[in-house]
């Protein structure tokens, strides 16, 4: 399965100490070089970022089609990580894309791509029994980082797994 990822989702699962579900759920996670440096490149450090530079399960990748990075960055005006996970995704025919932004999704479903967000990261990690619970870890992201949900989407997800 070819999943390639964008920076919030790695960095939002590494800030609430689960960034290990990736490689639980998918083996293997591509990144693009953007994604690389939005993680790596700045002081100090931002969740998940020294685990980028060592994890054996993430893969960095170069994407080369400048088109529809460019497209994506100047008509739909995404920024970097997002325009290059996006592209990246459709040059490898990925199976799967991890992103959480809205107009990044809403791109990545009119270009044919098959998205996941956080929200069915964790329902996922719920049903193959990798958690014990979302509650929990949905509360931790929306206290120590810059995660938003709405209440209706929230008691949704809830829900969904049995939390409500």
């Amino acid at each position: 399965m070819i999943v390639v990822s964008d920076t919030s989702i790695l960095t939002n699962l590494a800030a609430i100490q689960h960034l290990s579900l990736l490689p639980q759920l998918y083996h293997q996670v591509i990144i693009p070089e953007a994604v690389y440096r939005e993680l790596t490149d700045l002081y100090p450090p931002v969740p998940g970022g020294l685990e980028a530079q060592s994890a054996d399960w993430l893969q960095v990748r170069a994407m080369t089609s400048l088109g529809i990075f460019e497209r994506l960055r100047s008509e739909v005006r995404l920024d970097p990580g997002e325009s290059e996970a996006i592209t990246l995704a459709l040059e490898l025919k990925a199976d799967l894309l991890l992103i959480d932004e809205r107009r990044g999704r809403e791109e990545a479903n009119r270009l044919g791509l098959r998205i996941i967000g956080l929200l069915g990261i964790l329902v996922e990690a719920k049903y193959r029994r990798l958690i014990v619970a979302v509650k929990p870890l949905l509360d931790a992201m929306i206290s120590t980082s810059e995660f938003r949900v709405s209440p209706a989407l929230y008691n949704q997800i809830l829900d969904r797994v049995d939390e409500l």
